[in-house]
This record gives C-alpha cells, sequence and structure tokens, in this order.
C-alpha cells in the first residue's frame, strides 16, 4: 500500500475532489496554506495500491493548472528623507500540485 500526499492549490480542490471521486478513488481532505502566499490549499491523502499511483497522478495533473497571480511587494529602497518608494505587485505563478508519495505499513477502515 501506498499513501499519496497531494497538495493542490485551493483553486484546484473541488475539481481534484470530484474526479477523483469519479474514478473510484478515496480522499481524506486536510485545509491547508503555503509560506510563500499564504494562500489557501487543500491537502489530499490517498491511500492506493501501487499500481494506482500513476492513475491517481494523472487525475490530479489533469485537474490542476498553474496561473500567474499578482500579489503585494514589499518596498526595499528608499529613505527617511525621500520616503519609501510604492510597492509594486509582483507576478508569481501558482496552482498546480506537489505530490509525495510514502510506504504504509498498516492501513484500516473501521
Amino acid at each position: 500500500m501506498k499513501l499519496i500526499f497531494a497538495v493542490v492549490n485551493g483553486d484546484d480542490s473541488a475539481a481534484v475532489s470530484k474526479a477523483l471521486s469519479k474514478h473510484g478513488f478515496r480522499a481524506t481532505k486536510l485545509a491547508s496554506s503555503g509560506s510563500f502566499l499564504s494562500s489557501g490549499n487543500t491537502t489530499f491523502l490517498i491511500c492506493v495500491e501501487e499500481d494506482q499511483i500513476d492513475a491517481v497522478i494523472d487525475v490530479i495533473q489533469q485537474k490542476c493548472h498553474h496561473r500567474k497571480q499578482f500579489v503585494p511587494s514589499t518596498p526595499t529602497y528608499g529613505s527617511p528623507v525621500s520616503g519609501t518608494v510604492p510597492a509594486m505587485p509582483l507576478e508569481v505563478a501558482v496552482g498546480g500540485a506537489t505530490i509525495f508519495v510514502t510506504n504504509i505499513e498498516r492501513f484500516e477502515k473501521l
């Protein structure tokens, strides 16, 4: 048995959840947040047999999309006399998924 941890952008969470269910994969969803943008993510815990790993990853990959987002930046230059330069928004890439696959010694569903 394998345990898949899939950290998915909050915007893709519902689509991933629905697709996993449609393909017969049961998952536990946990709300999580990233440290870089402090944005909402969902971490899916999916326990499968080893031969199902690629199928689960394919489902997740089909529903997770990269997108660009503007975030405020903090001014890093200026002086007390002239003032600070207004912060310009930064464009960053968000979305997709980060997936970890680990071994499971024991799995019970009660």
